[in-house]
């Protein structure tokens, strides 16, 4: 069931609060946040150190394998890019399969586009 007034549905919701959150808390360029098979959500922003760069995607994808995730449901970002990167999408249809569903939001949560991974 989606949210009337957006179109959204409530889980895929949380997951952009969630990433919009983590960004505005980290003061970073990206917020994510992706939901595994399970329900769970595993929340990041962008990893900017002298000798490891991931986005906030393949940080929140790295976050759900290594927590023990065998698959996603979705994801999303929050980004001021008008397009998921190729190798964000590549990290999500490595865990959730071509399928999976990825949103991005303008900074302001509103979901600009749903792409799959593909």
């Amino acid at each position: 069931m989606s949210d009337a007034a957006t179109g959204i549905h409530p889980e895929d919701k949380k997951i952009i609060t969630l990433a919009r959150s983590v960004r505005a808390r980290n003061g970073v360029a990206e917020g994510a946040a992706v939901r595994d098979e399970t329900g769970r959500t595993y929340v990041a922003g962008t990893v900017e150190l002298e000798s490891l760069r991931l986005s906030a995607l393949q940080t929140a994808v790295a976050m759900a394998v290594a927590s023990g995730a065998k698959g996603l449901e979705a994801a999303a970002v929050v980004s001021k890019a008008e397009e998921v990167a190729a190798a964000d999408l590549a990290a999500v249809r490595d865990l959730g399969g071509p399928g999976t569903p990825v949103l991005l939001a303008g900074l302001d949560g509103s979901l600009r586009v749903t792409v799959e991974a593909g």
